[in-house]
Parts: structure tokens; sequence; C-alpha cells
């Protein structure tokens, strides 16, 4: 039998246990149902609303537990108890959302095969957190928990890859269809489409073949010569800067394609399970390519992507002159214009957005991975920096997820010190006021934000050329700092 006779055969397979999933009856699942009402997009289309029309404002963590490794191991070491006096505390500080890391290794270790070990700690983990009122945000699948060697593919070009991950949405979301704990799927965290393989060399190349009509065409729009060009095997850009450079431009374009095929297919295998189920995607700050252009943007274009997806989601960690240095004043209002830029842009095309990542460290020194120290930040400046980014992005976002409940010192990162609580479970004081930023946000109507004027982002200039970016940022910089 040949491996595409196999493919073939699985994949039948896979569609008629598909169907009798959705025919299956779901007591179970029916019976948890009531217990929390389903989350939509309120009318109007920029903010959450419950089943009741009473307002939701998604305000949580990204949840994993120290002391399981990094990245962490939360489904191989996975402590239910540990989970259930986890989400009794998150309540008594008001979160309502956790957002939760679904791995390749403890769920889908074989294409067309979800597997029982990982589904059973995922049901007692929506259990857990239904009883404690806490809505379940996954996000997969990715490589936390190890990546089969199946899946060591070009994850936006490889079309047997695809065709597996629109596989695991069909399964996964027709196994929790109907479970209202689960606030919304995310796609992937931070997705970024690759620069160059074989596959993409070959879609790169059909891509060109549909937008212009010989190489002459082409010729003409990059401003070279006919014999620069070998028309059907055109290589794949340098991966650098090339400001006005029509060849790169098209390159970017393609890859926004690449992006947008990706997401429409996943999103419609999850609605061919679940029509009810909100599907998101968690973008990097950088698909914004204000943040630092060039070829450093993921090709996730906010503008494009929201035709496919019912919310939006962008992530934010302050950088943009190297780590945010609380000892530097003047790094806060960089940071947050930044901020504020990304999330005025993703919000652009009228839909609700969470800022499902954001935070910075607090409580000591961070431990770099070039063994250097940063500059130690108190418990009050993480406070100070994490209301402002919620106050300068509240009517842009209706929602935020801090990144971590504890902080994690086996972190190779900021999460080492982001938590709203320290790793022994004492309340921080960015914990103490989050609950004053709950009592001000949670369950409340946000009104739109009114931004004075700011500058217009030109998109393509900015993501064939970082110094454009950098142009951009500090022009709504001054704008910014205007108008407050």
């Amino acid at each position: 039998m040949t491996t595409t006779q196999r493919i073939f055969l699985r994949r039948a397979a896979l569609l008629a246990a598909f169907v009798t999933t959705l025919s299956a009856p779901l007591q179970a699942a029916d019976a948890q149902a009531a217990k929390l009402p389903k989350i939509r997009v309120a009318a109007g289309g920029r903010t959450f609303a419950a089943e009741s029309g009473k307002p939701f404002v998604p305000l949580g963590v990204n949840y994993y537990r120290p002391g399981t490794g990094w990245a962490p191991q939360l489904w191989k070491q996975f402590d239910a108890e540990a989970t259930r006096r986890d989400f009794t505390r998150l309540r008594e500080l008001g979160a309502n959302c956790v957002r939760v890391f679904i791995s390749f290794g403890s769920f889908y270790s074989t294409p067309g095969a979800l597997d029982e070990e990982g589904l059973k700690k995922f049901d007692q983990f929506l259990t857990i957190a239904e009883e404690a009122g806490v809505y379940v945000h996954p996000t997969g699948p990715d490589h936390w928990e190890s990546l089969p060697e199946w899946a060591r593919a070009d994850h936006f070009a490889n079309e047997t890859f695809l065709r597996s991950l629109e596989d695991f949405w069909r399964l996964f979301a027709a196994r929790y269809r109907g479970r209202s704990v689960i606030f919304a799927y995310d796609l992937q965290n931070e997705p970024s489409v690759g620069w160059d393989s074989a596959d993409m060399r070959s879609r790169w190349n059909a891509w060109l073949k549909q937008r212009y009509a010989s190489s002459a065409d082409a010729a003409k729009a990059w401003g070279v010569g006919v014999a620069a060009i070998k028309w059907g095997d055109v290589a794949v850009p340098p991966k650098q800067d090339a400001p006005g450079s029509g060849l790169l431009l098209d390159y970017q374009h393609f890859r926004e394609e690449r992006a947008d095929d990706w997401t429409r297919r996943q999103v419609a295998a999850i609605k061919a399970a679940d029509p009810n189920a909100l599907v998101t995607v968690g973008l990097l700050q950088s698909s914004v390519p204000s943040s630092s252009g060039g070829v450093h943007y993921p090709a996730f274009r906010p503008a494009r992507q929201a035709k496919f997806l019912d919310f939006m989601e962008v992530h934010y960690y302050p950088n943009t002159r190297g780590l945010y240095d609380y000892t530097k004043p003047e790094d806060e209002q960089r940071n947050l214009a930044c901020l504020e830029n990304i999330v005025h842009e993703v919000a652009a095309p009228g839909k609700p957005v969470v800022l499902a990542e954001f935070g910075w460290y607090g409580g000591g020194a961070l431990r770099l991975r070039n063994g250097k120290m940063s500059a130690p930040g108190s418990e009050e400046q993480q406070a100070r920096w994490c209301r402002r980014a919620v106050e300068t992005t509240a009517g842009l976002a209706c929602g935020w997820l801090n990144w971590g409940f504890y902080d994690h010192p086996q972190a190779n990162d900021c999460s080492q010190l982001t938590g709203l609580l320290t790793v022994d479970g004492k309340l921080k004081a960015w914990g103490a006021e989050f609950q004053k930023l709950v009592a001000q946000f949670g369950g409340h109507e946000i009104a739109p934000a009114k931004l004075g004027p700011r500058p217009a982002l030109d998109w393509d200039r900015c993501i064939t050329s970082a110094k454009a970016a950098q142009e951009f940022r500090e022009a709504y910089l001054s704008a910014f700092t205007a108008g407050k």
C-alpha cells in the first residue's frame, strides 16, 4: 500500500469517526454545559456577552504551574488537586478565564487520532474550571510537551501537515461541542509564517504565476531585467530589509496569503464540528509591523485575519528599545505608545480584542539567557506597568489575560517574575491591583476608546523596512504624548 493510500484510508476512517461523534447524544457534555452560560460576541460586535445579555469581560491568566519545567509540562505532570486549589484562588481574585496550551505531545501524537490520556486530563480540567466558575481558553496544538516526528514539517505550507491539523480541530471541537465552559479556541500561540522551505518555494512560484501573466510582467513590477528572473523557479528573496523592493513586498503579501489559508482552514474545521464555537488566534505584537518591521513580520495581518475570526487577540511585552527597564522613565511612555498603536490596529476591523498575553516582571531581577541579570524591578513597579497597560488599551481591548498565575523560577525569560502570586503562593502587589481592575472592568460594558489624532500606518512600507517602522514609532510616540 502506498503512503498516499494509507493517508486516504486514515482520513476516511477519521471522517466516519467524526460523523459518529457529531451524532452522539453527548449527555455528559449537555449536563455540564448548563453550569456556565455560553459567551458570545455582543450586539455591536466590539465586546462579549453571556446568553442573558450580561456583559462579559475576560479577565484572567495564562495558566501553567511552577515546578513542571520550562516549557511547563502541564499535562504530562497534571495535578488535579493543585489545579482545583489554583482555580479557587483565581476566583477569589476575581479571574473568570484561563488560557491554556494544548500540546502535540499529550493530545495529538499520531495524525488523525486524539490521545485518550490527554483528553481525560482535559476533561478533568474543564470540570474543575466549571465548578470554580472559570472559563477555559484552549490554545493549541503546539510543541510545549514535545513535537512528534510527523509534525516536523512546514506548519504553514506543507499540505499533509495542514490536513492533519484540520483533522485535529474537527475531532477536538466535535468532542467538546456545546461545552460552554470553553470560552473560545485559539488556533495557535503566536504563529509566524516561515521564510523558506521546499513547500514555501513551491507555493511561492505557484502564487507568482497566478499574480503575473509572465516573467516580463513580474520583471516590470520589480524593476529588474527579465533575464534576472528564472520563471517557475524564482528564489525566495533574502531575509533582509529591502525598502521599496517590489519583490520583497510581493513575498510578504504571499506570506500573508499563507497565513490566511492556514487560519481559514482551521476555522472551517472547527465550525463544521461546532458552529457556535468562538475562534481566534493569539497574534505576536510584531503582527503589527510598527513594532519591529521588515523581515520580522509574522505575516498575520489583522485586517485580513479578521475575515475568518470571531474576535481578535494580540500579545504585548514592553521591549520597544530592548527590555523595558524600570530605571528609565522614558521607556514607559515609549512602550505604552507602542502598545496603544498595536491594539488600535488589531481593533481596526471592528471585532472584539483581547490582550491575551501581557505583563512584566516584579519582585527581583531576571536571569537572562546570556547569563546577565536585568535591572531589579519591585512588585509595585510591576503593578504600575500592568495597570497602565490595561488602562491604555481599555476601549480598544475588552479583555486581558496576564502572562502567568504564579512566578515561575524555572523559566528562561520574564515568566520568572510575571505572576499575580509568588512561586509559593503569596499575593503580589500586581495580584492586589488585578483585583481592583476586576472591580473596575469586570461585568461592565466598556465604552469605545476615544483617541486623539494619530498617524496612519503605512503597512506595506513597514513590512519591507525596519527603519520605516522605527520612524513610525517616533511619530506615534509624539502624537501619543501630545494626546495625553
